[in-house]
C-alpha cells in the first residue's frame, strides 16, 4: 500500500512537470512571454482577492464562535479580571485585524495593474508617519497600564488570614507543603535535600541525615582516589627509593657534613654527646618506620580487590568531586550553627510542616498565597481554570495569590462533566517528561478542607525513597493491614 501511494505521488510530480513544459511551449508558440499578463487576468485576480476576503472572514468568524471561549469559566476572583483583560486585548487585535486585512484585499482588488495607469510615488509624508507611530504607541501604553494594574492586584500582599501553600517543582512532579499548627513554613535549604528530605526542610534530624549522607559520599570518593592503582604504584616506587637512600635522611635533606659548622654552637651533655645529633637520629628512625609502615599498607592495598584504574583525567575529576563534596559538607555544618533570627526558630517551625503529593486541597472563598520553589530547572506553575501562572525559579522563591470561587463539584455541574478535575500543570518545556508533570487540585468547602488537612500528618518519608508520606495516613494503612489480618 505504501509503495502504491509513493508511485502515485511520483507520477503526480512527473505529470505536473510535464504540464508546466506544455504550458511554456504553448506560450512560446503564441509569441508571448510568460510574464506578460493580460488585463482580463488581472481583473479576475482582483475579484478573486475580494472573494477570498469574504471566505477568509467567514471561516474566521465561524472558528471564533465555535472555539473562541477559554474552555471553562474563571474559577477565581482574579480570573474574572484576567478574562476581562484578555477580552480587551482581543478586541483591539480584532479591530486591527479586520482593518488591515480589509485594506490589504481591497487595495489588491481595486488597484490591479492596468497598462494606462501608473502608480503614484512619494518619498515622505509626516502625517502618515505620525498616524502609524502615535496611535500604536498610545494603544500599547493603555494595554501595558491595564495589564500592570491587573498583575499588581494578583501579586500584591496577601491578607493576614490567607492560607499559605508552597508548591515545589522538580523534574517531573509537584509537591505541596502546608504550614503546621504554628502557621509558619520551616526554613528550607537545598543543601539538606536527601532521599529522606526531598524539600530540604531545616530540622535537626534533617541536618544530621544530610551530614550522614554526605559523609558516606565523601568516604566512597576518597576510597576510590586512595585505591587508584597508578598512583599507588607511583607512591610505592617513591617510598622504596627513599628507603634505599635516594634522598638522604628520609628525604629531609639533612647534611651529615658538619665541617662547615661551628661545633662550639652545639650543646653537649656531661658525657660529650651531641644532643642535636641524637634528636636528628631519632627523627630519622621515626620517619623510616613511618615509611616502612606506609609501604606495607600500600602493598596490602595493591593486593586487595578494591584497586581501580583511572585515567589522569578521571582521577582529576574524582579529586574535583571530592572537593565539591567537602564544600557541601561545610555548608551543611554552617546551617547547624546558623542563628535563625526569628521568634520561632526554623528547627521548630519546620517540624510540623505537612507535605502532600498527588493532589492538594484548597478551601473555596478563602484567599490563598502560593510560594513557588524549584529544585532543578525553571518550571511554570500553571492552573488554567484559575487563570493563574507563575514561573518557579531555582534559588528564587516566587509568589502569587488567588481566591478560588467555584468548587470542584460545582464546576463539574457547570461543565456537565463528572470526571472534571482542576489541575496544576507545568507550562515550561522542562525535559522529556514535561507533558506528564501535573498535580490534581481539589476546591471544596472550608469544612471539607479542615477535615482533609486534619488527616495529614507531619512530614515523614519512606527510608530510601524520594516520596513523602503522611504520618497519619501511614498509621491508618498499618491499622487497616492489622484489621485485615485479624
Amino acid at each position: 500500500m505504501k509503495l502504491l501511494i509513493l508511485l502515485v505521488v511520483v507520477l503526480g510530480l512527473v505529470a505536473a512537470v510535464q504540464l508546466s513544459k506544455v504550458y511554456q511551449l504553448s506560450i512560446s508558440l503564441r509569441g508571448k512571454r510568460e510574464e506578460d499578463i493580460s488585463e482580463a487576468d488581472n481583473r479576475l485576480n482582483g475579484g478573486l482577492f475580494l472573494a477570498f476576503m469574504v471566505a477568509f472572514y467567514a471561516s474566521f468568524i465561524w472558528l471564533l464562535v465555535k472555539y473562541g471561549s477559554y474552555g471553562t469559566p474563571p474559577a477565581s476572583e482574579h480570573g474574572v479580571a484576567v478574562d476581562r483583560l484578555m477580552d480587551f486585548n482581543m478586541a483591539i487585535i480584532f479591530v486591527v485585524f479586520f482593518i488591515v486585512n480589509t485594506l490589504l484585499f481591497w487595495f489588491s482588488a481595486k488597484y490591479y495593474h492596468r497598462a494606462d495607469r501608473k502608480a503614484r510615488f512619494f518619498v515622505h509624508d509626516t502625517r502618515l508617519e505620525l498616524v502609524w507611530t502615535v496611535i500604536p504607541s498610545v494603544v500599547l501604553a493603555i494595554i501595558i497600564a491595564y495589564g500592570l494594574q491587573t498583575w499588581n492586584e494578583m501579586t500584591g500582599e496577601a491578607s493576614e488570614d490567607a492560607l499559605r501553600v508552597e508548591l515545589y517543582s522538580k523534574q517531573f512532579d509537584w509537591t505541596a507543603r502546608y504550614p503546621g499548627s504554628d502557621g509558619e513554613f520551616g526554613q528550607a535549604n537545598y543543601n539538606l535535600i536527601t532521599p529522606m528530605n526531598a524539600l530540604g526542610i531545616v530540622t535537626a534530624d534533617g541536618v544530621d541525615a544530610a551530614l550522614t549522607e554526605i559523609e558516606e559520599k565523601i568516604a566512597k570518593v576518597e576510597n576510590e582516589i586512595n585505591y587508584e592503582k597508578g598512583h599507588l604504584l607511583a607512591e610505592r616506587a617513591s617510598i622504596e627509593e627513599e628507603l634505599n637512600g635516594g634522598h638522604g635522611h628520609g628525604g629531609h635533606g639533612h647534611d651529615h657534613d658538619h665541617s662547615d659548622h661551628d661545633h662550639s654552637d652545639h650543646a653537649h651533655d656531661d658525657h660529650g654527646h651531641d644532643e642535636h645529633a641524637d634528636e636528628a637520629h631519632d627523627d630519622h628512625e621515626t620517619h623510616k618506620h613511618a615509611l616502612e609502615a606506609r609501604l606495607l599498607e600500600v602493598n596490602h592495598m595493591l593486593e586487595s580487590d578494591k584497586v581501580i584504574i583511572l585515567t589522569e583525567a578521571a582521577f582529576e575529576a574524582k579529586e574535583d568531586k571530592l572537593y565539591r563534596l567537602l564544600r557541601h559538607r561545610q555548608r551543611i555544618q554552617e546551617i547547624r550553627n546558623f542563628d535563625f533570627d526569628s521568634e520561632l526558630t526554623a528547627w521548630e517551625s519546620g517540624a510540623d510542616d505537612q507535605v502532600v503529593k498527588g493532589e492538594f486541597h484548597l478551601p473555596v472563598g478563602r484567599e490563598v498565597e502560593f510560594v513557588f520553589r524549584s529544585r532543578d530547572v525553571i518550571h511554570s506553575a500553571y492552573m488554567p481554570q484559575f487563570r493563574a501562572q507563575m514561573n518557579t525559579v531555582p534559588g528564587v522563591p516566587t509568589r502569587f495569590k488567588m481566591t478560588p470561587t467555584i468548587t470542584t463539584d460545582s464546576m463539574r455541574m457547570v461543565l456537565e462533566n463528572p470526571d472534571f478535575d482542576y489541575v496544576l500543570l507545568c507550562n515550561k518545556v522542562c525535559g522529556a517528561a514535561h507533558f506528564n508533570m501535573q498535580m490534581k487540585v481539589v476546591i471544596e468547602s472550608q469544612e471539607s478542607y479542615d477535615a482533609w488537612i486534619s488527616e495529614q500528618g507531619e512530614f515523614i518519608v519512606k527510608e530510601g525513597s524520594d516520596e513523602p508520606e503522611m504520618e497519619q495516613a501511614s498509621a491508618q494503612k498499618e491499622s487497616q493491614t492489622i484489621t485485615a489480618s485479624l
